[in-house]
């Protein structure tokens, strides 16, 4: 007789257990997660900092890994691409709706808790699949937050963090490195250092992306030059 595979039967569906506990959809969400391009963010004195690296085409352009969500607030995502897209349009909407009906910016923690929660709905029900997709957000209210998300709804209060194919080694390398009250220049070469850890960083290719007491604001070429980073 032929064996059957460990995990037949049970990654038909997103609601069936496997017998030791595994929801095998959620963890080939994840997997998908880690294949797809490195981000990360970090907390610094007065804001939150983003960073991803754009892949290089002569003939794409290549696609938002970072997404403003309000004047105060950004994400940047990892995994499937369009799946990040749907998320990132109803959080827009939500953070417009907090402030049409409470007259006052949404906060960052509950934004967070709205992407996680609409991921962890995703793996209720039959006939659906997990987004395959993870989120850094990140933004101002009184202090810089950042937060991450996964496929299977879990949420993370960080201080620095990466998504994606490298996370592992990075998010070691911010456990040893990361040091409270940096500076924005200080953040954006953590940042830059960590990426490293993933791939050859090229300046042209880099995307940084802040949030502090003055909003949103993508970091220009010349912004870049002037924080004067080591890449």
């Amino acid at each position: 007789m032929e064996m059957m595979p460990e995990s037949m039967g049970y990654d038909r569906a997103i609601v069936v257990f496997s017998p030791d506990g595994r929801l095998f959809q959620v963890e080939y969400a994840r997997e998908a997660v880690k294949r797809g391009a490195t981000a990360v963010g970090v907390t610094y004195a007065d804001g939150v900092l983003f960073a991803v690296q754009k892949r290089e085409s002569k003939l794409v352009s290549p696609g938002d890994k970072i997404f403003q969500i309000d004047k105060h607030m950004a994400s940047a995502a990892s995994g499937l691409v369009a799946d990040a897209r749907i998320l990132v349009d109803s959080a827009r909407v939500k953070a417009q709706q907090n402030k049409m009906i409470y007259d006052e910016p949404i906060s960052v923690s509950s934004l967070a808790r709205f992407f996680a929660d609409r991921q962890q709905l995703y793996t209720q029900y039959a006939g659906v699949r997990p987004y395959g997709v993870s989120f850094l957000v990140g933004g101002m209210n009184h202090k810089p937050s950042l937060f991450e998300t996964d496929p299977s709804g879990i949420l993370l209060n960080c201080k620095a963090r990466a998504i994606g194919k490298s996370a592992d080694k990075i998010n070691d390398f911010f456990e040893k490195e990361y040091k409270e009250s940096m500076t924005e220049k200080q953040a954006a070469q953590l940042a830059v250092d960590g990426l490293k850890k993933d791939e050859k960083v090229n300046s042209k290719t880099l995307v940084f992306a802040v949030i502090d007491k003055q909003g949103y604001r993508v970091l220009s070429h010349d912004g870049l030059k002037k924080l004067a980073l080591k890449i």
